[in-house]
């Protein structure tokens, strides 16, 4: 079916709308359940256990189960991904998932989650957002390149080291049963707190977009005659390479990179719209502006020297096992607490006094 979809509108385009389907499914669940990485790291940090960690777990773990899932039925292969084949930086997962967990925590919103607010008329998320499309940009290709390739050699790892699976021994069977278990700690969660069924499922489905995209991917790579990267979700990349779109002259290629993030950006609109959720927002001061740029410039920097963000490391990565996206996640973690407590709970460096 895939290849007589592939022939009728042809290889790139189906990339592209496959895409764009992915990610407004992606953006509604995402708007509706209000996932978001930063939230859920600053609930820990006050020794909480709330709903929004409830709801990254509910992300977190459908992602893994269903990404196994789909390789226990051999509908996906991990053989050419990007994160278990080539060469790794641990520096730049250290670092970079600092960095990036800091400017979550300034930006008051993970990478996806400034795409999600964007749509629905926060202008403080949108300043953000252009922020760290272009510091990501920079970081990839342009001036400080140079930087972040330094830091990325200080510390690497080869291919072979890089598959936590093969590493413990576990088996695709027994990481399924590693994600079960967050997916219980979730539930148990959810169930204290009385969160809604609905948005138990949206959360499911959010994690479950994961999975899709790996799947998609994988089978555009064995069905396309163009060259396609076995790769899942992610946002720091996809928002550089949106960005030189938007400045380039016409006749870029449409790739699966290129139409997710607009496909993100449509479906959380629509799904604020149809709950009544837009609302045009804005800043409340200058130091509150000085805050939201710092913040997307540390994201830019540190999603791309991480290899991801909180969900092209954070979950996508996570969901194939890789030791460096493992990294990642728990250095963001770290960042995002640090920054709270230095910045939002004593009030250092004059970031501070900001309501969200």
């Amino acid at each position: 079916m895939l290849d007589q979809f592939i022939d009728l509108v042809g290889d790139r385009n189906a990339l592209a709308i496959g895409g764009a389907a992915i990610g407004v499914v992606f953006g509604a669940l995402a708007q509706r359940s209000r996932f978001c990485l930063r939230a859920a790291t600053l609930e820990v940090a006050h020794g909480q256990l709330g709903e929004r960690l409830a709801i990254w777990l509910f992300v977190f773990s459908s992602a893994l189960i269903a990404t196994q899932a789909l390789i226990l039925l051999g509908l996906f292969d991990t053989g050419t991904v990007r994160q278990l084949n080539n060469r790794g930086s641990l520096s730049g997962a250290i670092v970079g998932g600092l960095l990036f967990g800091c400017g979550m925590a300034l930006t008051r919103a993970c990478g996806s989650r400034m795409l999600v607010l964007s749509a629905t008329g926060n202008l403080r998320a949108l300043l953000s957002g252009l922020v760290f499309a272009v510091i990501a940009q920079m970081s990839r290709d342009g001036g400080l390149s140079p930087l972040r390739a330094a830091i990325d050699d200080l510390w690497t790892i080869d291919a072979s080291s890089r598959d936590m699976i093969a590493m413990f021994h576990m088996g695709h069977s027994g990481a399924l049963l590693f994600g079960a278990l967050w997916l219980a700690l979730g539930v148990f969660i959810a169930v204290r707190r009385r969160l809604r069924p609905s948005t138990w499922l949206a959360a499911a489905g959010v994690g479950a977009t994961v999975a899709a995209a790996w799947a998609f991917n994988y089978a555009m790579s064995i069905n396309s005659f163009e060259p396609t990267s076995v790769h899942s979700l992610s946002f720091t990349s996809p928002s550089a390479d949106v960005l030189m779109y938007a400045l380039s002259p016409p006749g870029t290629p449409p790739s699966f990179d290129l139409a997710l993030i607009p496909g993100v950006f449509v479906g959380s609109f629509l799904a604020a719209a149809f709950s009544g959720d837009l609302k045009l927002e804005g800043f409340h001061d200058g130091e509150s502006m000085r805050r939201y740029i710092a913040g997307g410039s540390l994201m830019g920097f540190g999603g791309i020297l991480a290899g991801g963000c909180a969900v092209g490391a954070g979950v996508s990565g996570a969901s194939v096992f890789a030791v460096t996206a493992w990294i990642v996640l728990w250095s963001m973690w770290i960042g995002a607490v640090l920054t709270d407590r230095l910045v939002d709970q004593k009030k250092l460096w004059g970031l501070g006094h900001v309501v969200a």
